[in-house]
């Protein structure tokens, strides 16, 4: 959740229309910066499904089932309805909406809510032929508003008065959900048995990533070529198809994540416990952080050309979430120093979000 904020954070305060991934134009510390929070989303699915097969010690499948439905259905209205207005965008006219990560989580969840009555193994196995075998069909080619939403990123509607795209198709996502849903089983093992399962799942994710990608043949529809130097050539080699996110996307993200889970394990040292606050109130976090960059956008703009209306304007998806004043933009150390300021200070809100859960158990709460 802490590295998340350092890539929205760019989306308002870096340079506008600076792509990170585009080699031609970025530089490694741009790409790196977009490179490291290819993390985020693929843990966030995976945990979603792991964090449901563990709630079966206290709920029964059906009744995980509801939960999850009305769960994934109340994600799709925050990200699509709510945020859209009063975080990402300042304005209320459905210009441009874009579909994304809580917009996909929310499709996982209800589909997983369909999967959980049937065995882990199985559960496990439709997340791993989703995840493999979905980019047998990138050749596939359809303006069908239903390919864009399951598999290929683009326009559901594109007329003058509105747009939507879907930035997240929702196949591989749901795959993703339902292989963390059997790694929720390896968490009712004993810490021994369980810390050496993560090591070798991490260690064999990310070798099968290397192979594969070296084999430049399956896996991503983005191949890797010899660059202007080798420090580029390695970040052509490590830059996969995140929209939908490939298979090689996938092994390269969820294979260190295994790592960490490993590493992690019942020894999170004391510097880094504090980020355990965030981790218990991850939605809290997501819903207040995007605001609160936004804000020091828009106060930034007013400070430095005395209006700040452009932080309101989304016309197309070229100007989205915003339309960038002229001359806007900044270095990367001024990202990274805006990324600290927000995650310090919506800290203090988390743990005191976290404490009300602790001690209070109203049925709302399970939904922020």
């Amino acid at each position: 959740m802490i590295i998340m904020a350092l890539d929205h954070t760019r989306d308002y305060f870096g340079i506008p229309g600076q792509s990170p991934t585009n080699l031609a134009t970025a530089s490694a510390a741009l790409f790196l910066t977009r490179w490291v929070t290819n993390i985020c989303a693929p843990v966030f699915f995976l945990l979603t499904g792991t964090g449901a097969f563990l709630s079966l010690r206290r709920r029964t499948a059906s009744n995980l089932s509801g939960f999850l439905v009305t769960r994934g259905l109340w994600l799709i209205v925050l990200d699509v309805v709510v945020l859209r207005c009063v975080a990402y965008q300042f304005n209320f006219d459905f210009h441009v909406t874009l579909l994304i990560v809580l917009w996909a989580l929310g499709w996982a969840m209800i589909s997983l809510a369909a999967l959980v009555r049937l065995p882990a193994w199985a559960v496990t196995a439709v997340g791993v032929v989703l995840i493999a075998g979905h980019n047998l069909f990138d050749s596939v080619t359809s303006a069908n508003p239903l390919w864009r939403i399951l598999h290929a990123p683009g326009f559901v509607v594109s007329t003058p008065p509105h747009t939507v795209f879907v930035a997240y198709p929702i196949i591989p996502w749901i795959g993703v959900t339902a292989v963390g849903f059997g790694l929720g089983q390896i968490y009712r093992w004993d810490a021994e048995r369980r810390r050496a399962v993560l090591l070798r799942l991490g260690l064999g994710l990310t070798t099968a990533f290397f192979v594969l990608r070296a084999l430049n043949r399956y896996g991503d529809p983005s191949r890797w070529a010899a660059q202007k130097s080798t420090l580029f050539t390695v970040l052509s080699f490590l830059n996969t198809t995140k929209y939908p996110p490939s298979l090689l996307f996938l092994l390269m993200t969820l294979g260190p994540a295994a790592l960490m889970l490993w590493f992690f394990d019942g020894r999170t040292p004391s510097a880094l416990r504090p980020a355990l606050i965030v981790g218990k109130v991850p939605l809290f976090y997501y819903i207040i952080h995007f605001p609160l960059i936004h804000l020091l956008a828009l106060a930034t703009c007013y400070a430095r050309y005395g209006t700040g209306h452009w932080m309101f304007e989304s016309p197309d998806l070229g100007n989205y979430p915003f339309t960038a004043p002229p001359g806007w933009g900044f270095s990367l150390p001024v990202v990274y120093l805006v990324w600290a300021f927000v995650v310090c200070a919506v800290y203090p809100l988390c743990r005191w979000y976290a404490a009300l859960k602790a001690r209070r158990s109203d049925w709302w709460l399970s939904y922020v």
